[in-house]
């Protein structure tokens, strides 16, 4: 068997997909919330209190604060992987349980554990480069949330907030690329890590528009989370996942793939 014929067999065909392709993904993700009901909305109420946690140790040195919590929404693909298992269930007929969410993590875990250590690391990395950009360059005394506010909104903190944008609107899109499918497909399917990363790039780079726009909703439903307090993230997090397992069906066909045990 020649190294081609092998790659064809452990990668999955991605599908092109409609530019709103992305409305019917969350649509399902709403109706799985609601049909399968508190064992989706844990998760929700998992991460905003862990968003919560975060934001108030990190109020100790404010400048860390947008780093902090932009870095925690970076390891959400890893934190629906209950929300991807209990769509799995949902969708094949069955009726999911917590049990099923727990279950998934000890069936992926070699893979999942690596993608998250990634995530994490790249989180981490974000929250150091915030910092540090801060330490070097802000001389102001940054005292409360008012302050700080308006020495990044207003005073001369304007072109540091703009330079903050532009390498976490990067890293975000480098983040999407490898993970807009990639967790539900090691959840799913036995394949490596590398294939899944690859997977969800290519899926991503055949139906830019869709995936853009899915990107989209995913920011504006984040940026609302982060408005209400962290709240919204009850809601948000289980639509979102559950509309990803959607997306991931969708988009790659991995009939031919072995399941994952």
């Amino acid at each position: 068997m020649t190294t081609q014929a092998h790659e064809d067999e452990v990668t999955p065909r991605v599908r092109s997909v409609g530019v709103d392709r992305p409305l019917h993904w969350l649509a399902c993700g709403w109706r799985d919330l609601r049909v399968i009901g508190w064992p989706s909305a844990l998760h929700g109420l998992i991460v905003a209190a862990g968003g919560l946690a975060i934001v108030a140790a990190t109020l100790v040195y404010l400048p860390l604060l947008p780093g902090a919590v932009s870095g925690f929404v970076l390891v959400g693909p890893v934190l629906a992987t209950g929300l991807y298992e209990l769509s799995r269930v949902l969708q094949e007929g069955g009726r999911p349980s917590l049990g099923h969410a727990l279950a998934a993590w000890r069936r992926g875990t070699r893979p999942l554990v690596g993608l998250g250590l990634l995530l994490l690391a790249a989180a981490t990395a974000w929250v150091l480069l915030t910092g540090l950009l801060f330490a070097v360059f802000v001389r102001d005394a940054v005292d409360s949330p008012a302050a700080f506010l308006r020495y990044v909104l207003v005073s001369q903190g304007q072109w540091l907030f703009m330079l903050w944008l532009l390498l976490g609107g990067l890293g975000a899109a480098l983040v999407f690329a490898l993970t807009a499918v990639s967790v539900p497909l090691l959840l799913d399917r036995d394949v490596g890590l590398r294939t899944a990363l690859l997977a969800s790039v290519r899926a991503v780079g055949d139906s830019p528009v869709a995936m853009g726009f899915w990107a989209t909703l995913i920011m504006l439903a984040t940026t609302l989370c982060l408005a209400s307090a962290l709240l919204g993230f009850v809601v948000a997090i289980p639509v979102i996942g559950h509309a990803t397992w959607h997306a991931y069906r969708e988009v790659l066909d991995v009939e031919s793939l072995p399941r994952r045990r």
